[in-house]
């Protein structure tokens, strides 16, 4: 008794496959493919930058001949010095956000309730534009094509 096993599916079958079972494209899909998908989203700005996305694909580049070894360990030490100064700046920043929630809660609260108010006594609204000027007259303005030589 011999058992038929399908040593090929169609493309058809694999689709419905990926379709009906959740999840099982994201485990069946190649990591550089992945790599290339969130890397474009991070140069987009619409998703985080992740260096082990940009490790991944310096290495596939390497295997497959596209850059050299040295050139691929460059540009992984390039980016990887890039990042840990982005995360730095980010934690800095961070830090400044959280110190001034920390210290704003309690003393401008009470530096805004001392301050004098300063609401201008007429009905009037400052303006922040600057005066118009004089404009010259219209007979004073230069033609059209003053100035432009075509040869």
């Amino acid at each position: 008794m011999e058992i038929a096993v399908a040593t090929e599916l169609s493309s058809g079958a694999i689709s419905s496959i990926l379709e009906s079972v959740p999840g099982i494209a994201h485990v069946l899909r190649s990591p550089v493919a992945d790599a290339m998908v969130n890397l474009s989203r991070a140069a987009a700005g619409v998703g985080p930058f992740r260096i082990q996305d940009a490790r991944e694909l310096i290495r596939y580049a390497v295997r497959r001949g596209l850059i050299g070894s040295d050139e691929g360990d460059r540009v992984t030490a390039e980016v990887e010095g890039a990042a840990a100064v982005k995360a730095e700046k980010a934690a800095t920043r961070k830090a400044a956000r959280e110190e001034r929630k920390k210290g704003s809660g309690h003393a401008h609260a009470g530096a805004r309730a001392a301050a004098p108010s300063h609401k201008r006594p007429s009905g009037k609204k400052a303006s922040h534009r600057p005066a118009a000027r004089h404009k010259p007259a219209a007979h004073h303005k230069k033609p059209a094509g003053h100035g432009k030589r075509r040869h």
